[in-house]
């Protein structure tokens, strides 16, 4: 065999200076060298501490079917896992705004949002 032939072919994105270019990073530091992904990372952490602030306003048997969903500019989603579930959500949501008010964020639309599947 040549020389040529035993090399191992360049992988696409491989440069000189980086070799692994192609390769996965870690996802913490993906989301930190990139600042699409740090915003969105951004938005979920505010989702998750908004959810955090809100459960206790949750009855204990409603808890379990209701996730944080996105935020966006045009507001907040939670995400239910059955319309009985959401129609009981939306019952709460005037008191859901107010801990969010309490707890320092600006009033922003709640959507309640059925998950599929």
């Amino acid at each position: 065999m040549s020389a040529a032939r035993s090399a191992k072919p360049a992988r696409r994105g491989d440069t000189p200076n980086n070799p692994k270019a192609g390769s996965p990073q870690p996802v913490a530091q993906a989301l930190g060298s990139s600042e699409p992904l740090a915003r969105l990372a951004l938005r979920l952490r505010d989702s998750n501490e908004r959810f955090r602030a809100i459960e206790n306003d949750l009855p204990q048997a409603l808890r379990p079917h209701v996730q944080p969903g996105p935020i966006d500019d045009a507001g907040w989603s939670l995400l239910v896992s059955s319309n009985a579930v959401g129609a009981k959500l939306r019952q709460l949501l005037p008191r859901i705004e107010q801990t969010l008010t309490e707890h320092g964020w600006v009033a922003t639309p709640i959507r309640v949002r059925v998950r599929s599947g």
